[in-house]
């Protein structure tokens, strides 16, 4: 967008409010210097604060996209029946119209630098966040349905409370990222490092992780529904004390991985080819000591050549 006209939107709005830089820059939690550079078209404010001063405008978000007009008797200022002159007269000015828009602003965040950059409780689905630098951002508490995240580096990303629900986050750099809480519906981390990533308190439900580095994922608290794990590697990881149903885990390396104490309805553990010898192996090194099965996995593990002893059929 022309920063220009950003900065002629900014101006026309704080003064539709009767409000001074500096008055402005006090609500912003900045110096009046930045709402004028702002204004001169100097510099741009970030998506946050675009944000916040909608909301202190009462405007549309979409105000400040390139496709509206700044006209004074366009601006789509809600709360201008209740606004006080100086003399402390209320201004009765007209309501003008709300501005429309095709499409919402700021839907495309790829290739931008932003690392540690506070997203936290924004509303923000079907973004797009393509070859970006996310490193150390805080996306808490932030509805990002739909968003899309590919070839990123999102590494300590912190998404925690985070609605994730439809999201891809594919061939990214996931680890050390925080997912404690967060609402994990049909999202897709295929292709993703996930070392040290940590999933907490969450039930995944129709979840696609495949094709990744799990070896050091931390799942605690977990409940898995519908989860693709198929051709991920997995080895060592540690899934105790967990529900899995309808869960696969499909070719997917599961050597010394731990179920211990965990419950499986209708899992799937084949191999995408013949069972071979040294898959067989595999299948024998994991551990469901104390587990919980369904008769039908059950037969399909023992039919593999699986030893299970201290399972219990429900």
């Amino acid at each position: 967008m022309d920063i220009k006209k950003l900065g002629d939107k900014i101006v026309q709005a704080r003064k539709e409010n009767r409000m001074s830089q500096a008055q402005l820059a006090q609500l912003l939690f900045i110096s009046p210097q930045a709402v004028g550079k702002w204004e001169r078209g100097e510099s741009v404010p970030d998506f946050i604060t675009i944000n916040r001063l909608s909301e202190i405008f009462n405007l549309d978000l979409n105000y400040f996209s390139e496709n509206a007009p700044a006209q004074k008797e366009e601006l789509a200022i809600k709360n201008r029946a209740n606004n006080t002159d100086q003399t402390g007269q209320k201004n009765n000015a007209e309501m003008a119209p709300s501005i429309s828009v095709s499409e919402p602003l700021l839907t495309n965040f790829s290739g931008g630098a932003f690392v540690g950059t506070d997203f936290a409780g924004v509303n923000a689905p079907e973004r797009k966040f393509w070859g970006s630098d996310l490193k150390g951002v805080d996306f808490s508490e932030a509805d990002l349905k739909g968003s899309s995240f590919k070839n990123s580096d999102v590494s300590d990303g912190n998404f925690e409370g985070a609605d994730l629900t439809d999201c891809v986050l594919a061939n990214n750099n996931l680890s050390g990222t925080n997912f404690n809480k967060a609402v994990l519906v049909r999202t897709e981390f295929s292709s993703s490092d996930l070392t040290h990533a940590r999933f907490t308190d969450i039930n995944l439900i129709d979840v696609k992780m495949v094709s990744g580095d799990l070896r050091k994922t931390i799942f605690e608290n977990c409940e898995f529904d519908g989860v693709d794990f198929s051709s991920s590697d997995m080895s060592g990881l540690c899934l105790d004390r967990q529900l899995f149903i309808n869960v696969k885990f499909d070719n997917a390396c599961l050597k010394g991985v731990s179920f211990k104490g965990a419950a499986l309805k209708n899992v799937s553990f084949r191999s995408t080819f013949a069972l071979t010898n040294r898959y067989y192996k595999t299948l024998k090194s994991i551990d469901f000591d104390g587990a919980m099965m369904d008769k039908l996995t059950y037969a399909a593990l023992k039919g593999a050549g699986v030893d299970l002893p201290n399972v219990t059929k429900v």
